[in-house]
């Protein structure tokens, strides 16, 4: 190779490390630095509260185990799993364990020996293990018939009786608890979507703040309602700086916020006027700002008649300024409205005045152009007139 070859060579060589480490760079910056300049939200995406509790007593702890029922649905299901688990193997051990017992003070092991006309308590317990299999027969109800209670012992007549109570009560809680949990109503939120942005952008001639919505089933949610809460840091004119202050936002569809026909996706909006909090904001000074929208959606499961709550949250870098939600709804040749979900967060760059006061300046100069104003330093003289037609 000659000496051109092998410097264009190098040259490549130069150029394919230079851009190896320069997309290395980005990626290690991006994963490893960028999760540190994340903002703390209060609410992710899908809903859940980013909170924790610390230094909770003891006493109070307690609470907790005295609303077991709601204790156990709030439950994991791999800490609910473990439980149903061990309840059941912990009940057929524990009256294994009493048929055992009953057994060795009757003396009907094979180790005492009994006679041929001896009648045992329970038929065909031999040891620790039949006792374990007749405690299990008996509270599932299986009955083999091989293992049974006879009439010669009230001893076991009434540990047969409270076993069965208790196996009762054991199966009918944990199986509750089982479907209850498959059942509940935040499973169904699972299916109501939120837009990965808000956008702000002129809608009927005002300044808004859009956010979209869709309902992934057929099914409805009856009763439908949605409000928002604007989470941000304000000191008081007391000098008190509460964190998480809360301020109402209200969100409304073209035929208000309540009882919405909520069948295919929505464009919920908020109108930026002089009574909203992003209304001295502007394009340029959004991204700096430090606020947490949270947007809820309450409504009725149809099929199920259980309320559910849908919840997700914006901040300032999801706000996009200037920016309106493509078309999702179009119209079939068979007459059927079709939902494209490609463009469900797709969005679309629109003029947009870049503050909400300029908006209502540059209308308020309009209105006094169309109106017009009276000069009130202007004084009518009057003096004779004179006829310009004669010759």
């Amino acid at each position: 190779m000659d000496t051109s070859g092998q410097n264009m060579l190098r040259t490549l060589i130069r150029v394919l490390t230079e851009r190896m480490f320069k997309h290395l760079r980005k990626w290690f910056v991006a994963h490893f630095f960028g999760h540190s300049r994340q903002r703390a939200r209060l609410v992710s995406k899908d809903g859940r509260c980013n909170i924790e509790f610390g230094n909770v007593e003891a006493h109070s702890r307690l609470i907790f185990f005295v609303d077991i029922w709601t204790t156990v649905l709030d439950l994991k299901w791999r800490y609910k799993m473990t439980i149903f688990i061990s309840a059941f193997l912990g009940s057929w051990f524990f009256f294994g364990l009493l048929w055992y017992a009953v057994a060795y003070i009757h003396k009907d092991l094979p180790e005492f020996h009994p006679s041929v006309n001896h009648t045992p308590c329970v038929e065909n317990i031999n040891g620790m293990t039949s006792a374990f299999l007749f405690s299990l027969e008996t509270q599932v109800t299986i009955g083999y018939g091989f293992r049974f209670v006879t009439e010669k012992c009230g001893t076991a007549i009434f540990v047969l009786i409270f076993q069965s109570i208790l196996g009762v009560i054991i199966n009918s809680f944990m199986c509750g608890a089982i479907l209850a949990k498959i059942s509940r109503p935040k499973k169904r939120a699972k299916t109501i979507t939120f837009s990965k942005n808000a956008v702000i952008s002129k809608r009927g001639g005002k300044l808004c703040l859009l956010i979209r919505v869709a309902n992934l089933r057929k099914s409805l949610l009856i009763g439908s309602h949605i409000y928002g809460k604007l989470l941000r840091t304000t000191v008081t004119p007391e000098g008190e700086t509460i964190i998480l202050d809360q301020i109402n936002i209200n969100f409304v569809v073209d035929a208000g916020n309540e009882n919405l026909f909520f069948i295919s996706p929505l464009t919920i909006y908020h109108v930026i006027d002089q009574n909203s909090p992003f209304f001295h904001m502007a394009a340029e000074t959004l991204p700096q700002q430090d606020f947490e929208l949270v947007v809820f959606l309450d409504g009725t499961v149809e099929s199920t008649s259980a309320t559910c709550q849908v919840r997700t949250s914006y901040v300032p870098e999801e706000v996009l300024w200037g920016y309106r939600f493509a078309p999702i709804v179009s119209k079939t040749k068979e007459g059927k409205y079709r939902v494209d979900f490609h463009n469900f967060s797709k969005t679309v760059e629109v003029e947009t005045p870049h503050c909400a006061l300029c908006l209502y300046n540059e209308k308020d100069a309009r209105a006094r152009l169309k109106r017009g104003y009276d000069n009130p330093n202007f004084n009518l003289s009057e003096g004779n007139e004179t006829d310009d037609t004669k010759m």
